[in-house]
């Protein structure tokens, strides 16, 4: 029988998953509308000397906050090249929350999500949700599931090459943001609370990074005769980032989002020196079996051991580093249970809280970047 969707969505289960014609109201209906979308309120909870670290990190957060509004505009209008919904990326977002289990997260996309009309009922529209859905959580679970056919079959039901970048962007966005977000409620010692949530995958098999194959993208770039003015700006903005490269052209296609998220490469870069953020950024790399990513951030001491597993870096490594790495491997695998117990493990290993929350960020972005490096391409080695 034809599986049928009503408008809106029920609490926090996926639109999929709604059987019941009668809406019901999302769990906490004011976070849809509260006014710092990025962090959700906990700027307003800090104090002392986690106040001032995120007063000293501004940049790096306005850029986020722009980002957010960037990808989840209040009105979204679509045009032949440009197809997802404002319905497509509020689900979506509400697909990554979940797997994280980041309550705060579920609680804002779910209210956000609740009032839109959902697509219609076809057999067609059914399908491409469903195709959206299964890239979407496989991006955000398990980056290394994505293959070109995973691409192709989102293609197959009618999403351009900016959409697929767009939808992209959300999932790493969003994954970015639950970081941030539980790595704060770390810091400021809230009840630690989570949703049942996906089972943790295992980390890439160390095959992935046995090759430095050249990375190759699974949709065209953007051809330059056809490149827009904002298209054109954010290429000429991201060219001296290393993060960007190789797959400028490609992110190109959603120029306005290249263009918010190399500036937040750009404040974060600025903004944290301490050696142990490469070395956080590289174990999330490594779980995530981005190997692109891992070579670039890789430090050379832990390298060989780390690309073998985390096992054998923290093996190989110092008291200090062992903390960073068992740090990093919490936020990136189970972000929803980091606790304050992990921040004092930090403290304790000499890490002053300003570069804590260094480390949160870099796990945070590193956590973005494996994903659209994961989902938008491949290296030889696949």
């Amino acid at each position: 029988m034809e599986q049928r969707r009503f408008t809106g969505n029920s609490c926090w289960y996926h639109e999929t998953q709604t059987s019941l014609p009668a809406q019901r109201a999302p769990l906490v209906p004011e976070a849809a509308t509260i006014e710092d979308r990025f962090l959700l309120g906990l700027a307003e909870r800090v104090e002392g000397e986690v106040k001032s670290i995120l007063l000293q990190n501004q940049t790096a957060l306005q850029a986020s906050r722009h980002l957010y509004q960037l990808l989840f505009p209040a009105f979204l209008p679509t045009t032949l090249s440009h197809t997802l919904t404002l319905y497509d990326r509020l689900s979506s977002a509400l697909t990554v929350a979940q797997v994280t289990g980041v309550q705060r997260l579920c609680n804002h996309y779910a209210a956000r999500l609740h009032p839109l009309p959902g697509p219609d009922s076809s057999r067609e529209s059914n399908h491409r949700l469903t195709q959206i859905t299964e890239f979407v959580r496989q991006l955000a679970t398990q980056p290394t599931l994505i293959h070109a056919a995973t691409v192709q079959r989102l293609d197959n039901v009618g999403l351009s090459a900016p959409d697929i970048i767009s939808l992209s962007q959300v999932v790493g966005f969003v994954s970015y943001q639950a970081r941030v977000v539980a790595g704060i409620h770390a810091l400021l010692a809230l009840p630690v609370r989570w949703m049942p949530g996906a089972s943790v995958p295992p980390d890439a098999d160390s095959s992935i990074f046995a090759s430095n194959g050249d990375w190759q993208p699974l949709i065209s770039p953007l051809e330059m005769r056809y490149a827009a003015p904002d298209q054109l700006d954010a290429l000429a903005h991201c060219q001296p980032l290393n993060e960007l490269q190789v797959a400028a052209r490609l992110f190109a296609h959603d120029g306005k989002t290249l263009s918010g998220w190399s500036h937040l490469l750009d404040s974060l870069a600025d903004e944290g020196h301490h050696p142990q953020l490469a070395l956080a950024a590289a174990v999330t790399a490594r779980i995530n079996g981005s190997s692109i990513c891992f070579n670039r951030y890789s430090p050379g001491g832990l390298r060989d051991a780390l690309k073998e597993s985390v096992q054998c870096a923290l093996g190989a490594a110092d008291k200090q580093q062992q903390e960073v790495i068992q740090f990093a491997v919490h936020l990136t695998r189970t972000p929803e249970r980091v606790s304050p117990a992990h921040i004092q493990s930090l403290r304790d290993a000499g890490l002053k809280l300003a570069d804590v929350f260094g480390i949160i960020l870099s796990v945070a972005a590193s956590s973005w970047c494996n994903r659209l490096m994961q989902g938008l391409g491949t290296s030889n080695h696949h």
